[in-house]
């Protein structure tokens, strides 16, 4: 893939922070009941802000946490990923003050919080992504429509070797494609499935499903006859992004900060932080912090799509 090509900086080093037992955090119910007022901790203790969801997000979140920890020393955030379908339900049960998501809550998951803490989501965009179509650095392929890749993933799909597209890869050790997908707690495998696969149809059966982004791209970077997708933040240079457009024939673009604002990107989506009512005084400190300049320079930082500037 060329220069201009390439995601607009590489994912930076991060190790998320895990939250041992998240049942049993102190505190956490105080920091997400309604009324909570968010006081000063004792001395010696610090607030804590449990934050649960999205694999996309939980780089950009660790590294958010921890340049935070710098700016509120008194405030500690504890990232764990697990897919977005995790940190919804950690958040319907009390378990989280902040759920990452690369989707949106579905109706189903607002009528369970509602009923099980009498409570709506409150929705804040935090940042947006490209997700990549991504294919193994050998492979000669540089762009795929949405159209041929619902033939490669839909369960009647007509695509299933790399010789009905035309593709020829060198090294590879037969024809087959083999598609690398996600487990369906994922918000960016609903994404996929939405936008490619159609919500009416089903996943074809027989693809690799990894549980998160970075498993994704290690098993893509090692097997020449691969193709899947993952958040843009987490490409190297083993693996290639695609162009993609609508359809075949139509102009395709490439992932990059400048195809997502401007929306000629097909594939792109939001990044969003959920809290379960409105959130407690230190908790909206912590969300307002990362919309905020030095929380949108680390967006940009660690390879995803920063808010358009107001």
């Amino acid at each position: 893939m060329s220069k201009e090509h390439r995601p607009h900086r590489p994912l930076r080093s991060a190790l998320p922070i895990l939250v041992a037992a998240v049942l049993g955090l102190t505190g956490c119910g105080k920091n997400t009941a309604p009324g909570a007022d968010g006081a000063a901790p004792a001395a010696g203790k610090k607030q804590l802000i449990t934050n649960i969801g999205s694999d996309t997000m939980v780089n950009l979140a660790t590294v958010w946490a921890e340049a935070y920890a710098a700016v509120e020393p008194d405030v500690s955030v504890e990232v764990t990923g697990g897919g977005s379908g995790q940190g919804i339900a950690a958040l319907i049960n009390g378990a989280c003050d902040l759920a990452n998501c690369s989707r949106s809550f579905e109706e189903k998951e607002i009528a369970d919080l509602k009923a099980k803490r009498q409570l709506e989501p409150r929705e804040f965009l935090v940042g947006l992504d490209a997700l990549c179509v991504l294919v193994h650095k050998n492979n000669p392929l540089e762009e795929i429509s949405i159209e041929e890749l619902g033939e490669m993933y839909r369960a009647d799909g007509k695509v299933t070797k790399w010789s009905d597209i035309g593709v020829t890869i060198p090294g590879a050790k037969g024809d087959e494609i083999i598609r690398v997908s996600r487990q369906n707690n994922s918000g960016t495998y609903q994404y996929f499935k939405e936008t490619v696969v159609g919500k009416a149809n089903e996943f074809k059966l027989g693809s690799v499903d990894m549980n998160g982004s970075k498993d994704v791209i290690e098993l893509i970077a090692r097997t020449p006859n691969a193709i899947g997708y993952s958040g843009m933040g987490y490409i190297t240079p083993e693996v290639k992004a695609l162009k993609i457009s609508r359809k075949k024939g139509e102009p395709a673009g490439a992932p990059s900060i400048e195809t997502t604002l401007d929306k000629t990107y097909p594939i792109s989506r939001p990044l969003l932080m959920y809290t379960a009512g409105e959130p407690a005084p230190h908790v909206k400190k912590y969300i307002d912090w990362v919309m905020s300049e030095p929380g949108q320079k680390i967006v940009a930082e660690t390879g995803y799509v920063h808010l358009p500037k107001q």
